[in-house]
């Protein structure tokens, strides 16, 4: 059995970011967050959760770590020890995924198809729009500012967003002066599909 699931960053809009995945039902949450993870293209660098309706919400799924001790609940749960069909029954279920507790990375969670007759024992990415926002730029408010000061060249904190995303290495040479220095829209569905079903063919999902 597989579960078809739609992942959308909150709060981000112009363009929204979101992907769609194929995963076996049978996995565990802290392969989904890993099937998340680059799908989206985050570094995996921070903590993560998933409950129902975000913070408050149980039950509360949570990574191990041995420095997680920042917990919304005492009752949480390993996310390496609750399977996805545990949770998941009905299509049009929602649920939801938080990465990084400091910048907030809210990803809305919805269960779009239950395909019984299906066995794959990989995960796909289907669909997607949206470039991933750079880690630890402050969560979506973070990465509105980030958009718009990069959108103009004659903003005057310009070139110290770019210093901080790009570091000393020079992005643009002089004949692509006219190019975006970030672009939102950058996502490129073929090359990331050929990646990630390249990535899932080597982890073995059944842990």
């Amino acid at each position: 059995m597989t579960f078809q699931f739609k992942i959308q960053i909150k709060n981000i809009k112009k363009p929204p970011v979101w992907r769609r995945v194929v995963v076996p039902a049978d996995i565990s949450f802290k392969m989904f967050h890993y099937i998340i993870q680059e799908a989206f293209g985050w570094l995996g660098i921070h903590l993560y959760a998933f409950s129902p309706e975000g913070y408050g919400s149980e039950p509360w799924i949570e990574g191990d770590d041995e420095y997680n001790d920042i917990s919304a609940s005492e009752e949480s749960i390993s996310a390496n020890t609750i399977l996805l069909s545990e949770v998941f029954d009905t299509e049009g279920e929602t649920f939801t995924y938080i990465y990084d507790y400091g910048d907030d990375w809210i990803h809305n969670i919805t269960l779009e198809k239950i395909d019984r007759l299906n066995i794959a024992p990989t995960a796909k990415l289907l669909a997607g729009k949206g470039t991933c926002p750079p880690e630890d730029c402050g969560g979506a408010w973070g990465y509105q500012r980030l958009k718009e000061v990069l959108a103009d060249k004659n903003h005057p904190e310009f070139e110290n967003y770019k210093e901080w995303l790009f570091g000393d290495e020079e992005m643009l040479e002089d004949s692509q002066e006219d190019e975006a220095v970030w672009d939102p829209d950058d996502f490129d569905l073929e090359f990331e599909k050929e990646w990630f079903d390249g990535l899932f063919k080597i982890i073995s999902l059944g842990e």
